[in-house]
């Protein structure tokens, strides 16, 4: 026998299966549940209406609905509010701080990641994470064994291959992934939206800021497949723990208030005496009659729906055959062989879990037998996870903590506030004035028009101006000479500055209390305050609730392994498994041949949530910082911000600063290596150009002397032509000249007898002539041509014998 601290008693559970598996010990823990939430004398209650009378308070200041009695009572004198003409309706001060944490958490988008890690999985990324490292050891030599082959003798992709383990990790986490996980995340993705869990989501949230609880509840039927239902902490039961994520209860379920018809739908094999029966006795003692819309209504009972988590010794009996084998048959667990048999009895115990619903206030049990498709964690198969899953952040020794409940009394002063503002505002009277009545008597107006109180008055509010005597008709001094004198009443105007100031105060408390601050929310942004310390105050603010974002983060995580392990039983059905399939063919057809060998895998469920704010400000405020400086391109900036894991994507930008760095280096050489080649044939060409151009000019040079040469040979040609035609003409003359002497010759001899005087004379003229010759020592006349026959200095002596 099982005690709790409510006094409630649960069967004994060491008793063996049959016994459990009966209706009576069903309703002996049915009994045990209902006496513990709903007939346990605890504090003037029980403990089911009073968490639900504290919840539906919670949400109604969360609406900005809560009761108006307790500011009646507090402003009535002696319960008379007769004198009070006031606007109760409740300020909802705290919508607006719900609003902003739940809708703010609602935006945070998320990615489920499923991670096989069953042995076949494991071994394959093994593997390939095996052929990426041969390829980083043997780098260097398979690169001169491409070089000397010409063939690529790498695994892997050369050019994505990691420099170190590092960037290997990175890789793993970013580039590889199995068709099965991608498979098994489709899936859940599809029970996610085929039940619209976005929107259960949104409420639990709710929940979680305001009730500072949150369930959702996962279940298969072989009509619907999959489902995921949002449960109310209102009507939740669950054994007592201290968890915050309730992991170790033993049981849960929720009470629903439902119709005769509805009842009979779900239970179709009650006969119509027993709903008679239950319409007879099962409303009549209704315990929520008058709290969850249920005012009496006889056409509807309260059923409790709960799963109840014991234990189930599997027994097996060892018989060796005669051929040495040995054979395992399964037994009840009562099954105890005698010590002198053959056989060997071995044993385990698992936990499993028993379905049960209740008729509240009745002992009729409408289900209890063994839940079907117990949803076990592959790496532990003697463990059961239950249905429900549960999370309440902040919880100590049962007892539940909300943001809304933190700050109740900060709205109720508000409230009241409020409401003195309006008694304020109400008794507050416009400035008067004071009428001497002794004061006008001694005026004469002078015009004949008597000088009443109503005359004074009209005056004076139309004119501003009053009409007064310092003396008295008897010449005394007049107390009265300003006969008219304002009244000033602004002592409500104090009053109402400080109600203000009291509001602003209680408002201050909420956020101070909730760190919801005005950075948060944008109410009252300091015009002073750089954006950078708005920003800052803002991710404080963030960090204050951070709790509610991590509990919400586990439900969805939580019902995600709960799907996980269902959609093995959803493939073992042919309809569900075909709906199924045809779901997430709507993404990926080739994710269906996965689906096959979806059951034999193990997967590890991991939800990756966007960053928040501060976040994705810090993520871009590296990217710029990298931008700037040039480490990273843009295409590298935005394959980084399309990953949603933080210390990944920062993980990420190192990688790809060192790759642009890699990149740039070698670019950089190549550009240097390029330079030199080009400064190469640059000076090659150079050279070749100079080697052109002496060649050039030596060809020139040789063009030139022999153009000279000709030149000269030329001249000498015709040099030698004239001096030729020269020395003809010399050969002429001296021809001439010696036919003339020989003539003359022939005639002196002719002429020798006639002219024998003459010749003496001629004789002697010549001897004379001789002697004076080599008296003035001057040559013998010679009559060749002297200095004509030569040109430019080039005379025919060279040609002359030697």
């Amino acid at each position: 026998m099982i005690t709790t601290s409510y006094n409630s008693s649960f069967p004994n559970q060491v008793v063996p299966d049959e016994e459990k598996q009966s209706l009576e010990y069903g309703v002996k823990v049915g009994r045990a549940i209902e006496y513990e939430w709903f007939k346990s004398n605890r504090a003037g209650g029980d403990r089911f209406i009073t968490n639900y009378q504290n919840y539906h308070r919670l949400k109604l200041y969360a609406r900005g609905e809560q009761s108006i009695q307790k500011y009646k009572d507090e402003l009535a004198i002696n319960g008379d509010l007769s004198y009070l003409n006031l606007d109760w309706k409740p300020v909802p001060i705290l919508s607006k701080f719900v609003d902003i944490v739940v809708n703010g958490m609602s935006q945070r988008s998320y990615e489920i990641k499923a991670f096989a890690q069953d042995p076949e999985s494991l071994k394959k990324r093994t593997n390939y994470a095996e052929r990426i490292m041969r390829d980083m050891v043997a780098k260097e030599f398979l690169e001169k064994m491409e070089g000397t082959l010409g063939v690529n003798m790498y695994s892997t992709d050369k050019e994505k291959l990691p420099k170190d383990l590092n960037e290997l990790s990175l890789k793993m986490q970013l580039e590889f992934k199995e068709a099965v996980e991608v498979a098994e995340e489709q899936a859940i993705d599809t029970v996610l939206d085929s039940n619209k869990y976005d929107e259960i989501r949104k409420r639990v949230i709710y929940d979680l800021v305001t009730l500072g609880i949150g369930a959702t509840k996962t279940c298969f039927n072989n009509s619907n497949g999959i489902t995921v239902d949002y449960v109310d902490p209102a009507s939740l039961v669950y054994s007592y723990t201290e968890d915050t994520n309730f992991e170790d209860i033993y049981y849960a379920g929720e009470v629903k208030t439902i119709s005769i018809a509805e009842l009979k739908k779900q239970f179709p094999y009650l006969t119509p005496e027993q709903l008679e029966e239950i319409n007879k006795y099962g409303t009549s003692t209704n315990y929520l009659r008058g709290y969850n819309g249920n005012d009496g209504n006889d056409d509807q009972v309260n059923v409790l729906y709960f799963e109840y988590k014991t234990y189930s010794d599997q027994v097996f009996k060892i018989k060796k055959t005669d051929q040495g084998l040995e054979k395992a048959l399964e037994k009840p667990d009562t099954f105890n062989p005698p010590k002198n048999d053959n056989f060997e009895r071995v044993s385990r115990s698992i936990e499993v879990l028993y379905s049960g619903a209740k008729i509240l206030g009745q002992e009729f049990m409408l289900r209890w037998e063994l839940a079907e498709n117990m949803t076990r964690p592959f790496a532990d198969t003697t463990k059961v996870k239950m249905n429900y899953s549960i999370c309440a952040p902040r919880m100590y020794k049962g007892r539940i903590d909300s943001l809304v409940n933190r700050i109740t009394g900060f709205a109720d002063m508000i409230q009241l506030t409020h409401l003195k503002m309006q008694q304020v505002l109400s008794r507050m009277v416009p400035d008067g004035v004071y009428l001497d009545m002794d004061g006008l008597a001694e005026v004469d107006l002078g015009n004949g028009t008597n000088y009443n109180p109503a005359e004074a008055l009209n005056m004076y509010f139309q004119t501003g101006s009053i009409v007064g005597r310092s003396l008295t008709q008897d010449g005394d001094l007049n107390r009265g000479k300003v006969p008219i004198q304002e009244l000033q009443t602004s002592n409500g105007q104090a009053k109402l500055s400080a109600l203000i100031s009291t509001y602003q105060y209680y408002l201050q408390m909420i956020r101070d209390v909730t760190g919801l601050n005005e950075a948060r929310d944008g109410a009252m942004p300091d015009k002073n305050a750089l954006v950078g310390l708005q920003k800052i105050a803002a991710a404080n603010s963030n960090t204050a609730t951070r709790h509610i974002l991590q509990a919400q983060a586990f439900i969805t995580l939580s019902t995600c392994e709960n799907i996980a392990l269902r959609i093995s039983d959803a493939l073992a059905f042919p309809l569900t498994a075909q709906s199924l399939k045809q779901s997430i063919s709507n993404y990926n057809v080739g994710t269906l041949e996965e689906l096959a060998d979806l059951q034999l895998h193990d997967f590890g469920i991991f939800l990756e949530l966007e960053p928040d704010e501060e976040q994705r400000a810090q993520l871009e405020g590296n990217i710029q910082t990298a931008l700037s400086a040039g480490s990273i391109g843009l295409e590298d900036a935005i394959d980084i911000r399309n990953i949603k894991n933080i210390k990944t994507a920062n993980e990420l930008l190192k990688v790809k600063q060192r790759q642009k760095a890699e990149r740039d280096q070698q670019a950089q050489q190549a550009n240097i290596a390029a330079q030199a080649q080009a400064n190469a044939q640059l000076a090659q060409q150079t050279a070749l150009a100079e080697t052109q151009k002496q060649q050039v000019l030596t060809e020139q040079k040789i063009q030139l002397e022999q153009a000279k040469m000709q030149f000269d040979v030329q001249k000498l040609q015709q040099e030698a032509n004239i001096k030729k035609q020269l020395m003809t003409e010399e050969f002429n003359y001296n021809m001439q000249l010696a036919q003339a002497q020989s003539m003359s010759q022939i005639n002196k001899e002719n002429n020798k007898e006639d002219r024998k005087d003459g010749r003496a004379k001629i004789v002697a003229s010549q001897q004379s002539e001789l002697i004076s010759q080599r008296q003035n020592n001057t040559p013998p006349k010679n009559f060749e041509s002297s200095g004509f026959d030569v040109l430019g200095g080039f005379g025919l002596e060279q040609f002359e014998p030697k």
